[in-house]
């Protein structure tokens, strides 16, 4: 995956609760994007993984649909320790 993204410049999305799981341990993720649907289903693969360590994140854009969808936009939060 680091492979792919080194090799260019233009920004690469992916999907899937495995593969951006594993986007986020290798710290590869820059934003992340989910639409959210707001029905209760019991079941499934978690869109956001268990981490090893935090992950900060920065909410930059939020919209609700008349479909009641919520499209949030996360960036990394920047660190601001010394």
């Amino acid at each position: 995956m680091a492979t792919a993204l080194a090799a260019t410049e233009k920004d690469v999305s992916i999907g899937g609760a495995t593969l951006v799981a594993t986007a986020i341990e290798l710290g590869l993720l820059d934003e992340i994007r989910m639409f959210r649907n707001p029905i209760v289903v019991g079941g499934g693969i978690p869109l956001l993984p268990p981490v090893a360590h935090p992950l900060h994140l920065d909410l930059i854009e939020t919209s609700t649909f008349a479909s009641r969808v919520i499209y949030e936009r996360y960036r990394r939060a920047r660190d601001t320790s010394p």
